[in-house]
């Protein structure tokens, strides 16, 4: 073709279709056009190198095909995987994801869900700083809105989430089940639900045995982790075992523990929550417990897309909990089959798939029991 605007009377003479045919799939709708026929109009598209014209589009569809994804610190590994992990779940089905960086500022939250309404996203996924977010009310009703953690009272929004005080309370019982006595947990910041949540677990799994002074608060960083694990380990009578309440604040731990000359495991069992494959290279290599990242970005951009969406208020998602040396599990290092995805694409599962099982990760998918409205899947309406 010339150097001229290709044009969908391009696309559909080069196609053998009609222009309306060329809409049809352009826009994926709103009428079915057969297979042969669409293969046909995709190869004429990529043949012409027509590209359609978004706002226009959008003007005629009522629809960007754009949804908005709110997080409350991009530089963290894990927030960092599950944007990673939503992005290509949205660009699977479609759809071009707009990422917004709250840096752990309610009032830069606000901020960013208006912005995101003026740029007519079709849907926004909030990960929030923490779950007291009104500022959601500008977006109900506008879009549909699913949050990555507990949603808020009321019709609108619904949430995809993990039990967090479930999974900390079994990752707290591990330890116990290694035979250590004094488990001592590093908290987020206390003000955060999230932090309670994970310091409830601690409480739940260890009972009358979960001591005060068995407590520390950090932030959710490497620093925070460093701090506070030199303050448990320069005590005279020091924990024997440690739940961090993120990989960051454990890798942080480590390294508290490394100058210390506090031997882990044999000194101190280590194991944390919302492990990355940062926690295979650690050393020892961390055990922890992993949210289903992938699992999460799929439910969540269908959620979006669905049309009965009020019929799902809520799923929650099994988390795993897996061991590594850092815990007294043992543990032979090679890289997970995230790990080698991650690296080298199709090679990479290719390389996974041959590993013999006896040299991969132990895992455990850790069930929580949940109502039948938390279930996946679930018709039984809003959550109260």
């Amino acid at each position: 073709m010339s150097r001229e605007k290709v044009t969908r009377t391009d696309v559909a003479r080069v196609a053998g279709t009609s222009v309306a045919v060329v809409s049809y799939v352009v826009n994926n709708g709103p009428r079915p056009v057969a297979e042969a026929t669409r293969a046909r109009v995709l190869a004429a598209i990529e043949s012409t190198g027509y590209r359609p014209d978004g706002i226009a589009r959008a003007l005629a569809s009522g629809s960007t095909r754009t949804f908005g994804l709110i997080v409350p610190n991009i530089a963290n590994p894990f927030v960092a995987a599950l944007a990673h992990a939503i992005e290509g779940a949205a660009y699977r089905r479609g759809f071009t994801l707009l990422l917004g960086d709250s840096a752990d500022d309610p009032a830069r939250e606000a901020d960013l869900v208006g912005t995101f309404l003026q740029h007519r996203i079709d849907g926004l996924l909030f990960y929030g700083v923490d779950r007291d977010h009104p500022w959601l009310d500008q977006a109900v009703g506008k879009v549909p809105v699913v949050v990555l953690d507990e949603p808020p009272a009321g019709p609108g929004i619904i949430g995809v989430r993990v039990d967090e005080r479930a999974a900390s309370a079994a990752a707290t019982r591990h330890l116990i089940e290694h035979g250590r006595d004094a488990v001592a947990i590093i908290t987020g910041p206390l003000e955060q639900q999230n932090a309670r949540d994970r310091r409830e677990g601690w409480r739940d799994a260890l009972g009358d045995a979960a001591r005060a002074d068995l407590q520390i608060e950090g932030t959710y960083t490497r620093g925070g982790g460093y701090l506070a694990g030199r303050a448990l380990l320069e005590r005279e009578t020091r924990p024997d075992a440690v739940f961090a309440s993120n990989e960051q604040q454990a890798l942080g731990l480590l390294a508290a523990a490394a100058e210390l000359e506090v031997r882990v495991p044999e000194d101190l069992a280590v194991i944390c929550f919302n492990g990355t494959t940062n926690a295979e290279y650690s050393i020892p290599a961390l055990s922890t417990i992993e949210q289903p990242i992938e699992a999460i970005s799929d439910r969540a951009i269908d959620l979006l897309i669905r049309s009965a969406r009020a019929e799902y208020p809520v799923t929650v998602c099994d988390v795993e909990l897996v061991r590594r040396r850092s815990c007294g599990c043992e543990y032979r290092r090679t890289p997970s089959e995230r790990a080698l995805r991650a690296a080298s694409g199709s090679a990479g599962e290719r390389r996974a798939a041959e590993q013999p099982a006896a040299e991969r990760p132990t895992t455990e998918q850790v069930t929580v029991e949940r109502t039948a409205a938390e279930r996946p899947g679930s018709r039984t309406g809003a959550s109260s």
